[in-house]
């Protein structure tokens, strides 16, 4: 373990009003944590326990809220707006994961670089962090102009029309389905995607490889290693880790060879700076402790996942044949998630997770007719019988037809049977077939416009 984690520790333990109190409570003398022994036994710190509980200019590094320079709001699950200060000394420190991207995969110092945030606009932590950090980029001397659109679909066209012939490359940066619609938008009104080397930097859900290449073709893309990125973030923490080339390589093995992560799941595969970070595993989830305008000492964020050392990872997939891309200065450990295991759907006692419904909606005999987008819920029927049904977003100027149901709802079969042995053992044969609903794209109702999009009806969870 590198000093990080301690130091973090006693920083906080020593000046933060919140987590001294925290300890206390927890009868615990800072003074005795000086191994990672010792830090491995503090007690865990959760939005219940820690966050809710404490005011906020107490959780905050000084003291005082009014000396971090942004506040950024996450809604949660209950509607209330949890808050997140940092400062730009924060954000400086976030915008090395994305010069990871934009110089290691995009080589950003060395192509004239339109970088389009995508992300929300407002209060939401994705957007203003997204573009505070690009342009922290061109101060270091990347070849980075920073255009902020935010989610509007067509502003973001047009911004593409009039700018992107101006440069070397374009980079998209936000959330995977909206990118998607907004490729697909392009397409439909003739943007020359293929003309403006577009990049995508994407965040906040798990997308198949399956959706990469997609929109990878879609997009013009020639290198599907350096073409793209994930980050893995939160609010509560900021930017967790990136994508890599290497690490895009060993996920795309890990899509056909269920025991890189021993799931049939695909997790996101991401690299760590363990200098900025510190992540652990506690009965498979996620504990991360990162400093912030409020600092988080081992934080349990919920996220199903797991941690292994750069060397380990190598050895691990070599072991299972084969062998990775490695082309740069990429030593760093690795962090995968899977997302939180309550976003998935209980069905017959097999969980259904939206990445399985995904990978259905993206073959070829589909995907022309639809947006990726999705509603999954689990409901009764008259008769008490319990059915999986599934709402579908049809891409612009799509009807729908009886033919459109049928080849939708055989896609989902035969993959959801294909990914999860689960699904094919535990649901009988009869009730495995998803009912299918069909809605135009931007329902109000199921698939609303501007806001981040959820793929499972929580209050039909049995």
């Amino acid at each position: 373990m590198t000093n990080f984690a301690l130091d973090l520790f006693q920083r906080t333990a020593e000046h933060v009003l919140a987590y001294r109190a925290f300890l206390k409570e927890h009868g615990i003398d800072a003074a005795s944590v000086k191994t990672l022994e010792d830090f491995a036994r503090l007690p865990l710190v959760t939005k219940e326990n820690y966050v809710a509980k404490y005011p906020l200019s107490d959780r905050c590094r000084t003291g005082d809220v009014a000396d971090n320079d942004m506040i950024a709001f996450s809604s949660g699950s209950t509607g209330e707006p949890t808050l997140w200060p940092r400062t730009a000394a924060d954000e400086e420190a976030v915008a090395s994961r994305f010069e990871q991207v934009f110089r290691g995969s995009f080589r950003a110092h060395e192509r004239r670089t339109l970088a389009v945030v995508a992300f929300p606009l407002g209060t939401w932590v994705g957007g203003m962090y997204t573009a505070s950090c690009t342009r922290i980029l061109a101060k270091r001397g990347l070849r980075i102009t920073t255009v902020t659109p935010g989610n509007d679909r067509q502003e973001i066209l047009r911004v593409v029309r009039a700018l992107s012939p101006l440069f070397d490359q374009t980079v998209l940066l936000g959330y995977p389905p909206f990118l998607k619609d907004v490729v697909d938008a392009g397409r439909a009104q003739h943007v020359p995607w293929e003309k403006f080397a577009i990049r995508t930097v994407l965040a906040g859900e798990v997308f198949s490889e399956e959706w990469r290449a997609l929109v990878g073709e879609r997009t013009g893309a020639r290198d599907i290693l350096h073409d793209s990125a994930s980050l893995y973030g939160t609010a509560d923490a900021g930017v967790l880790g990136t994508e890599t080339p290497l690490s895009i390589s060993i996920r795309r093995f890990a899509a056909t060879n269920e025991k890189v992560f021993g799931s049939t799941r695909l997790p996101t595969l991401v690299q760590y700076d363990p200098d900025a970070r510190h992540f652990e595993v506690h009965e498979g989830t996620l504990v991360v402790s990162a400093d912030g305008g409020a600092p988080l000492v081992r934080y349990h964020i919920a996220d199903d996942g797991g941690v292994m050392p750069y060397r380990d990872m190598l050895s691990h997939v070599r072991a299972l044949g084969f062998e990775p891309h490695v082309d740069e200065a990429t030593d760093l450990p690795f962090v995968w998630v899977y997302g939180r295991s309550h976003f998935a759907i209980s069905f017959y006692g097999a969980n259904v997770f939206p990445e399985m419904i995904s990978i259905g909606l993206e073959q070829p005999e589909v995907r022309t007719w639809v947006t990726g987008k999705f509603v999954m819920e689990s409901h009764e029927t008259s008769d008490k019988n319990r059915r999986l049904a599934i709402a579908v977003e049809l891409a612009p100027g799509v009807a729908a037809t009886g033919a459109m149901h049928e080849a939708i709802a055989n896609a989902i079969l035969v993959h959801l049977r294909r990914i999860s042995s689960e699904f094919s053992h535990y649901v009988p044969a009869d009730a495995q077939r998803p009912d299918v609903s069909l809605f135009p794209s931007g329902d109000p109702t199921w698939f609303p416009v501007g806001v981040k999009h959820r793929y499972v009806r929580l209050s039909q969870r049995q």
